[in-house]
């Protein structure tokens, strides 16, 4: 009798699942000290931490990765002491499952609401950002689910590392065993496998780039939340305080430029562009940044004293691009209708801002942008869970059905109905 050998990705989805049942006899407490023993892991296991990262950037660099791939990849002692902090934060947050809402008693006597419970198992995929196997493992086991994960390749073994440090934490706080898997394969076969896990995983979430989330969303056989794609921009308008604008700008476009939340294109209304361009090449030339001028703004970004490169903008191609660099296209537009006219065509859904000090313009901006953030008067760089006070996030959701932005705890649980009765009888 011919016998079949099961993939990594399914036998490993098994046995979250079956993890997974017994979280219910878990209590906050043993979570949050799990959580709480794998900061203090984190944070004394630093040295090991990045004794494997550093030739994971080495081997990568040689490997032809450059820029915004290296610094998602790279630690540094301050990185991995942020991660053991977020960690913390997790811990610190209340626990969202049991929680009872919307109690209601019927005529008849029963009373009927709704328990939060957690989803069940998560399965994530993420392309090579070490800090994610820490994030959506914490955010995973404070809500009570168990999870799955799946490292790119080129930082495998530093993620290896932190999954080895969660799981052993995770069984000496008392959580069942096998609450967190971690694939320890490359293949991307064991990709295709998760995807087609659905009796085990009930949650898929791609973290990394738009290929990768396209095959996700495409195969994947269970329920997907798809974002973090970032077409991010940055709307000044007529009203605006100039010095605001300036540093909301430098900061959404240069502070971290590979990050999905970063300003991809600056829209300026075209009553103040012949004093505000030149202002900004020469604020973000000082930081290095292309723009990508269109043939409004490029005779007043260019020829600016110390300021940027300036390039024409190739519209077919520039204002549809996530730059994860820094480059940034710049757009003259006549008014709040042609911002909204591009972010409506050009928009990826994530985030979102303007600059003004009209308050009519703004309350507008807000009602009528479509992205899962939008903000007045402050960069987009805060378009992240631990600066919503979620503690961290396993993804932003550019979707609309269960989880819009930042996913934290709450966007990790669901419900179940109770009713409780006296012996009614329909």
């Amino acid at each position: 009798m011919a016998t079949t050998t099961r993939s990594e990705a399914t036998e490993k989805a098994a046995l979250a699942r079956a993890a997974s049942r017994r979280m219910s006899a878990v209590s906050t407490d043993q979570k949050n000290a799990a959580l709480r023993g794998i900061a203090d892991a984190i944070e004394a296991e630093s040295a090991r931490i990045l004794a494997v990262n550093g030739p994971e950037i080495e081997r990568g660099r040689k490997n032809g990765l450059t820029g915004s791939f290296i610094d998602r990849m790279e630690l540094n002692a301050d990185r991995v002491a942020a991660i053991a902090r977020d960690t913390r934060a997790v811990a610190a947050l209340p626990d969202p499952v049991g929680i009872t809402s919307e109690m209601i008693t019927r005529p008849n006597g029963l009373q009927i609401g709704r328990i939060s419970v957690p989803l069940g198992v998560i399965g994530a995929v993420y392309e090579s950002r070490p800090n994610v196997t820490v994030d959506i493992a914490a955010v995973c086991l404070k809500s009570g689910n168990a999870v799955v994960l799946r490292s790119g390749s080129d930082a495998h073994d530093t993620s290896a590392v932190f999954a080895e440090i969660i799981q052993r934490e995770a069984t000496r706080a008392g959580l069942p065993a096998g609450i967190v898997q971690f694939i320890e394969s490359t293949d991307r076969e064991e990709v295709g496998a998760m995807l087609r896990a659905d009796d085990f995983i009930d949650l898929m979430i791609p973290r990394g780039g738009a290929d990768l989330i396209r095959r996700v969303r495409d195969e994947a056989t269970m329920p997907v939340i798809a974002g973090g794609i970032g077409v991010c921009h940055t709307y000044v308008d007529a009203d605006a305080d100039f010095a605001m604008a300036r540093d909301i700008v430098i900061n959404a476009k240069t502070v971290r430029p590979s990050v999905c939340n970063a300003m991809d294109t600056l829209l300026v209304h075209a009553s103040i562009a012949d004093r505000f361009v030149p202002m900004m090449a020469e604020a973000l030339g000082a930081k290095g940044v292309t723009l990508h001028a269109d043939e409004r703004a490029l005779p007043l970004a260019s020829g600016v004293r110390g300021g940027a490169q300036v390039v024409p903008v190739n519209a077919a191609q520039d204002y549809d691009t996530e730059w994860l660099s820094l480059d940034c296209s710049v757009r003259i537009v006549d008014d709040l209708d042609g911002a909204l006219a591009h972010i409506e065509e050009h928009g990826s859904g994530h985030s979102e801002a303007i600059v003004t000090d009209s308050w009519a313009a703004a309350q507008r901006f807000q009602r009528e942008a479509d992205a899962a953030a939008v903000f007045v008067n402050a960069s987009t760089y805060f378009n992240d869970g631990a600066q919503f006070g979620l503690g961290v996030e396993v993804g932003i959701s550019t979707q609309k059905m269960h989880a819009r932005g930042p996913m934290g705890l709450k966007e990790l649980t669901s419900y179940k109905w109770i009713v409780l009765g006296t012996g009614q009888v329909r």
